[in-house]
């Protein structure tokens, strides 16, 4: 009886360790003087996009999101839109392809190249340079293209100035080689790209990041307290509990 007690009480504690095994934590670091604020996913099944309500609407705030989803311990602005709402590149939901591919160089961060694309499934998330994407397509559950890449294969994006002194604040996104973990950053402060390259290849490690957006970024992060607000967002990116 003893014995099977033990062993209750050994599952029982093995299995509230497990519980309090979270897939999304939240936390601040920092790095050659920037901070930023860093949301890591381990688990690529919890993330998905969202782009336009049941009613057809632009989702557009993390209130508006929650509204229909729930309480979500992680969310942020993923990939440049239109003034509508729009994507501007690859964009897909649930399997569905709202927006095609664009590879071509063009006006502005996003094509400022080589960009690339969040491919997400199941089993798997990965920042993929754009022209490796279309050579190599993948079945994205979830996709989002972006750009300018800050890293390509563990090396910075070719146009970005270590002495450049256009600063903003800036989100974006790496991946893990293995393609089980990915890093939601905000910039908390005005940074320029090579600072942020440098801090996703440097100290998060990973071998592919990609650029959000600047100014209109915004991130929901409630263990830290922060929920931003402002004018409506396009596609975001969430995590579920």
């Amino acid at each position: 009886m003893r014995r099977a007690l033990l062993t209750l009480a050994f599952w029982a504690a093995g299995t509230c360790a497990l519980a309090d095994v979270q897939p999304t934590t939240c936390a601040v670091q920092s790095h050659e003087g920037a901070e930023y604020t860093v949301c890591t996913v381990d688990d690529p099944s919890v993330l998905r996009l969202h782009l336009k309500g049941d009613d057809g609407e632009v989702i557009g705030s993390f209130r508006r999101l929650e509204a229909t989803q729930g309480p979500l311990p992680f969310a942020m602005n993923a990939g440049m839109y239109h003034p509508d709402r729009s994507p501007v590149g690859y964009y897909v939901e649930d399997g569905v392809e709202i927006m095609r591919v664009i590879p071509n160089a063009g006006p502005g961060n996003f094509g400022l190249l080589p960009n690339g694309i969040l491919c997400i499934t199941p089993s798997a998330v990965q920042v993929i340079e754009t022209l490796a994407f279309q050579q190599s397509p993948q079945s994205c559950v979830h996709a989002t293209q972006s750009g300018p890449m800050f890293v390509i294969d563990g090396k910075l994006h070719p146009r970005f100035l270590p002495q450049s002194t256009f600063t903003n604040i800036r989100n974006g996104v790496g991946t893990t080689d293995n393609g089980k973990t990915a890093f939601f950053v905000m910039s908390n402060g005005a940074v320029t790209f090579h600072q942020m390259a440098l801090f996703f290849r440097d100290a998060l490690k990973t071998p592919n990041a990609l650029y959000f957006d600047g100014r209109i970024s915004k991130l929901h992060a409630p263990s830290l307290g922060r929920s931003d607000i402002g004018q409506p967002m396009g596609p975001i990116i969430s995590a579920s509990h």
